[in-house]
């Protein structure tokens, strides 16, 4: 992401598939709930950040999901999950001049920029209204009065509906159901 200049985006079609001749790497990624280890690992951080820049930048989102659990790196409603090819983040430019991305760097941080030469300062605000937190149970596994390990810390369940605040606009972007996962510990003899 170096500079792309767009009318419209895909992130997919941008990144290619996430795989190891193309130099990604293994790392946890969410398959139907459970974590594994698997190629591009971690590239949902990345659409996540660019998917927030669209937004302050008031770009009109035309695809984008959620994943299945809140993810931890992001406010619930505002990560963008992706997959290639079937799952993707998509938006266009609704302005009459060019934007840009700009993407670098910094350490272990990344940092993305929307700019257009006829954007002002102003930025949206991005409210999140979550409407239920659903708290996840605890579920042991064995029993006795031996060690406890805890396999899954387990996450909260949301309901959320995200909105882009303008001075006179308020415009509703999502509505998302994250599902609930149980904390889990073992008992071990």
């Amino acid at each position: 992401f170096r500079r792309v200049l767009f009318r419209s985006f895909s992130f997919n079609r941008r990144v290619g598939s996430f795989s190891r001749d193309r130099g990604f790497r293994r790392a946890p990624v969410s398959y139907n709930g459970q974590l594994i280890d698997d190629w591009g690992g971690g590239v949902c951080q990345t659409s996540t950040t660019l998917y927030n820049a669209a937004l302050l930048a008031g770009l009109t989102i035309l695809e984008r999901h959620p994943h299945r659990f809140s993810p931890s790196y992001a406010p619930p409603g505002r990560d963008a999950a992706v997959a290639f090819s079937n799952v993707d983040l998509r938006f266009r430019n609704p302005y009459s001049f060019p934007v840009r991305i700009i993407g670098d760097v910094n350490g272990n941080r990344l940092n993305l920029r929307i700019v257009g030469t006829g954007l002002t300062g102003v930025r949206p605000e991005i409210i999140s209204d979550i409407r239920e937190l659903r708290p996840p149970q605890t579920f042991t596994v064995g029993s006795g009065n031996g060690r406890h390990r805890v396999r899954n810390t387990g996450k909260a369940g949301y309901e959320v509906l995200v909105y882009r605040q303008t001075q006179d606009c308020r415009e509703a972007i999502s509505h998302d159901t994250y599902a609930v996962m149980n904390r889990v510990v073992e008992v071990q003899p």
